[in-house]
Formats: structure tokens, C-alpha cells, sequence
């Protein structure tokens, strides 16, 4: 008899040791995996955005003062010209009239932007025959809806991009807002100007513009892939411990895929942000890195 109980006990303990890794492999693979971000610091800012067409702040189309004929460009598209400068001439067509070399003069300093005829063609005083712009400054213009119209000022910052610059923003200012709406858009038309050195930005081209409506500096921030639910009921799950906990929290202004934490998270929690449908308040989690 006591040999039974002998065998039976050095059984029970056989078995009992060798399920213990078994139950500690189960347990590893019902942790679900996850990705994280960690929550930092950082500056934001509230936009609106728009697109629009780059300007020179200052620009003139010249016409000739004569009918006739051109016959010499003096200055072609590119080149710098002096207010009062000639840019071509005209042989004067009027009869009776002795041959004079008609001066066509620029009425701006800046450069030749086009010029639109050549050698040769007939002019007359309705007649268009070079643009000059200004590029040390341009501009782009703007129609707000009327509701956010309370939102702009004179001065406010504006973050200009373009296709030609991708990774640059240029920075402008709103220098005109018009005192009227217009009743059919129900919107009112603001003037953004922005320093060209280099004369970079071009004439005619196609521009991005975030007016910077609010900004903040140094604040949490998660992105938006974090988030679970709609507002005022959205939380995220943060990890300690390796395990899931659900935090309410409260959001503020979003830049990109970023969004301002005002409650509920501090710099340095680990928020899921991939993997949190699998996700219950207390599941084990296996962090997986972040590629």
C-alpha cells in the first residue's frame, strides 16, 4: 500500500511540474500584440486652409501712346527695367507725319515679366505689349466664408507651400481684409503678402496657404490613429504594466495627424495605437516595435 501511495505521489509531481511551462506559453500567446507611440511635447497650431495663385505685389501691363509697327524690343521677358526706361519701339504709321522712333517706357521698377508681341506686329494704344512685375514681394488672395471671418486679423501669420518647393514654407502676412461680403458666396476677399528674396516665387504659381488661427507651444500631443470613440466620449489605452488600461481623455487642436491633449494623458505614456480593437480594459499586451 505504501508503495501505491509512493508512485502516486511521484506521478502528481511529474505531472504538476510539467504543465507549469505549458501554462506560462499559454499565457504569453493570449498577450495581444501591440504598437505605441509615446506621448511628447510639442508646438501646434489651428489653420484654416485654402489654395490660391501666387501675384507680384506690384505689377503693370504697358501700352504703347502710338499706332504703328514695332521694330526694336529693348528689353526682353527676365530682364530688369527702371521706371521710365524703354522697353521697345514703334515705327509710327501716320501719314504725313516725319520718321520718328516711337519709345515704348515702363511705367514701374521691377523686371519684364512678358513681353507680348515681336518685331514687326501693329500696335495701338489698346493694345497690351509688356507686363511688368515687381517680385520682391508677391501676394496670393483669398476668400473667407463669412463664418470665420472673425477669425482673421491684420497681420496674422500665414504658411504658404508650393509644388515647386516641397519641403520649404514661406511665411506671409494678411495685409488687406475688405470690409464687405460678397452676398452671393457669402465670403469676403483677404490680401496675404510674403517677402520674396531671390524672387523665388513666381508669378502664376499655384500656392497652399494655412492661415495660423491659434498656436500653442510645447503641449501633449498623440495622433489621431489613437483615438477611439467621437467626441466628448473619446479615450485611448494606455500601457502599464504590460497591460491595457482605457483613459478618457479631452482634445484640443489638431495640426495634420497630430491632436493637442488637454486632459486625461502625460508626456511619456505609452498610447496603442495600433491593435486596441483587440483590446479590453486590463488585457495583456505584448508591445511590438515600431517600424
Amino acid at each position: 500500500m505504501k508503495n501505491y501511495k509512493l508512485v502516486f505521489l511521484i506521478l502528481l509531481s511529474l505531472f504538476t511540474f510539467g504543465c507549469q511551462p505549458k501554462a506560462e506559453k499559454q499565457k504569453a500567446e493570449e498577450s495581444i500584440p501591440v504598437r505605441v507611440i509615446k506621448v511628447g511635447l510639442q508646438e501646434l497650431a489651428e489653420t484654416i486652409d485654402y489654395v490660391g495663385n501666387i501675384r507680384a505685389k506690384d505689377e503693370a501691363l504697358i501700352y504703347p501712346k502710338v499706332s504703328g509697327k514695332i521694330i526694336e524690343k529693348v528689353k526682353e521677358d527676365g530682364a530688369p527695367v527702371n521706371k521710365g526706361e524703354v522697353i521697345l519701339y514703334i515705327d509710327r504709321d501716320e501719314v504725313g507725319l516725319k520718321f520718328e522712333r516711337a519709345p515704348v517706357e515702363s511705367t514701374l521698377t521691377g523686371t519684364i515679366g512678358r513681353v507680348y508681341v515681336d518685331i514687326g506686329e501693329n500696335v495701338d494704344p489698346q493694345t497690351a505689349v509688356a507686363l511688368v512685375v515687381d517680385m520682391h514681394e508677391v501676394k496670393t488672395d483669398l476668400d473667407i466664408p463669412e463664418k470665420y471671418l472673425a477669425k482673421v486679423s491684420l497681420g496674422q501669420t500665414a504658411r504658404i507651400s508650393v509644388d515647386a518647393y516641397p519641403a520649404e514654407e514661406f511665411m506671409g502676412k494678411v495685409t488687406k481684409i475688405s470690409p464687405v461680403v460678397d452676398m452671393n458666396t457669402r465670403s469676403s476677399p483677404i490680401e496675404i503678402t510674403v517677402a520674396n528674396p531671390g524672387h523665388r516665387l513666381k508669378s502664376g504659381m499655384f500656392a497652399k496657404v494655412s492661415l495660423i488661427v491659434r498656436e500653442k507651444k510645447e503641449v501633449p500631443v498623440i495622433m489621431k490613429e489613437a483615438v477611439i470613440g467621437k467626441e466628448p466620449d473619446q479615450c485611448v489605452f494606455v500601457i502599464e504594466d504590460n497591460k491595457a488600461l482605457l483613459k478618457k481623455i479631452s482634445l484640443g487642436i489638431r495640426q495634420g495627424p497630430y491632436f493637442e491633449v488637454r486632459q486625461g494623458l502625460k508626456e511619456g505614456d505609452l498610447v496603442v495605437v495600433m491593435g486596441q480593437q483587440r483590446l479590453t480594459e486590463g488585457s495583456p499586451v505584448k508591445i511590438e516595435e515600431n517600424k
